[in-house]
This record gives structure tokens, sequence and C-alpha cells, in this order.
């Protein structure tokens, strides 16, 4: 009998410690999928043409002008209109790495 309640208890315990494994794995997986795709914003963000400020060289989607803009910590143009459809196209194309620019 005492074997069986050991049984148990040890297959309890090993069933939670996996269960646990199972959800840091999980967690570290998209944790790392995140920082991939933050690696790769900044990366197309950088590689735009810039202005000897600084300012990357854009083609502005609501004005379709040339634009020289500073770009935010999100990789947003300094006239970026949060929940303007073009200005919200726009940081897409950024962060997609397929903005026009000049």
């Amino acid at each position: 009998m005492p074997d069986r309640r050991l049984e148990r208890f040890l297959r309890s315990k090993l069933r939670e410690a996996g269960e646990q494994y199972e959800q840091i794995r999980e967690s570290t997986d998209s944790q790392l999928e995140e920082a991939r795709e933050a690696y790769e914003v900044a990366k197309n963000a950088r590689a735009l043409p810039s202005d000897e400020a600084g300012r990357a060289k854009i083609i502005c989607r609501r004005y379709a002008e040339k634009r020289a803009a500073m770009l935010d910590d999100r990789y947003r143009p300094a006239c970026y209109e949060d929940g303007h459809p073009d200005c919200e196209g726009c940081v897409e194309d950024v962060h997609e790495g397929r903005i026009e620019t000049w």
C-alpha cells in the first residue's frame, strides 16, 4: 500500500514539474519571437536613408511629399498622427522595411 501512495505522489509531482516546464518554455518562445520581431523593425528603420541631421528621408503617405523626419523610440516619424490611416500605414511600412524613400 505505501508503495502505491509513493508512486502516485511521485507521478503527480513529475506531472506538475512537466506542466511548469511547458509553461516556461512557451513563455520563453514567445519572448524570443517578440525580440526577433523588434530586432527586424529596428534594423529596417535604421536602414532608411537619412539627412545630415539624422532624420529619415521618407515619402509621406498622407500628403504624398518628401519629408525628413526624426523617428521616435517606436520608429514612428515625428509627423505621425495616432489613428490616421495613412500615418498608421506609414509606420507599418517603416517597420516592414518597405517605405518609399528619397
